[in-house]
């Protein structure tokens, strides 16, 4: 199995879009290659470029679908529940919201787009939050509120995210954040490819046709 994390940005933000792939091995998956500032056509030569040979899971950090008429959907409710509960403090974005609609609306193109690489390649799309989905797992609130701006806590959830399984990452200080949250998304994508998200709010046709899990 491949796997793609995608920390994606609005469309004319193209510079904070960070691609991490991996590649699983005895149980775990091992960073392959890293992306800064991707655009849509590099996702897509990246993706394409895996091949047709093993499975291929992406998980994708923006909304990949919205309500007819806005506001929240269900399972944006349901995420944020579940991470209240949890006691931290992860922003569970409106996809319609003002300046988030831009984010939504790169989502869905990109979910689109990679979409065009079937049936050719055995390709599974699913939108999930990296924040939350390292918050659910057990790592450290204070770390997962601050890795934006900390570069400490970034380097605490590198090691985290080895300890979850995924290999080869860079034991710096100086790993963006966006770095990071692409990993997130990997490893959140993952472990619902092998039924093991710690979340998950199903596909609910014709409108919301990803699920959405941590």
């Amino acid at each position: 199995m491949n796997v793609v994390g995608i920390d994606l940005s609005g469309p004319r933000n193209i510079a904070d879009t960070f691609v991490t792939l991996f590649e699983e091995k005895q149980d775990t998956l091992h960073l392959s290659e890293t992306i800064a500032g991707a655009d849509d056509q590099k996702i897509l030569a990246a993706v394409a470029g895996l091949g047709s040979g093993d499975p291929v899971v992406i998980g994708v950090d923006a909304p990949l679908s919205h309500n007819p008429g806005g506001g929240d959907r269900k399972s944006d409710q349901e995420l944020r529940r579940q991470v209240a509960i949890r006691g931290g403090r992860v922003g569970v974005m409106t996809p319609t919201m003002t300046r988030m609609v831009y984010l939504t609306l790169h989502g869905m193109a990109l979910a689109r787009l990679l979409e065009t690489l079937k049936p050719d390649m055995n390709i599974r799309i699913v939108e999930v939050h990296p924040g939350a989905c390292m918050l659910l797992r057990g790592a450290a609130v204070k770390d997962v509120e601050g890795f934006k701006r900390d570069p400490q806590a970034r380097l605490n959830l590198l090691s985290w995210l080895d300890m979850q399984g995924l290999n080869g990452l860079p034991g710096s200080k100086n790993a963006a954040d966006h770095f990071v949250a692409s990993c997130a998304a990997a490893l959140a994508a993952w472990q619902w490819a092998l039924g093991s998200a710690v979340w998950e709010y199903p596909v609910e046709m014709p409108y919301h046709p990803y699920a959405f899990v941590s």
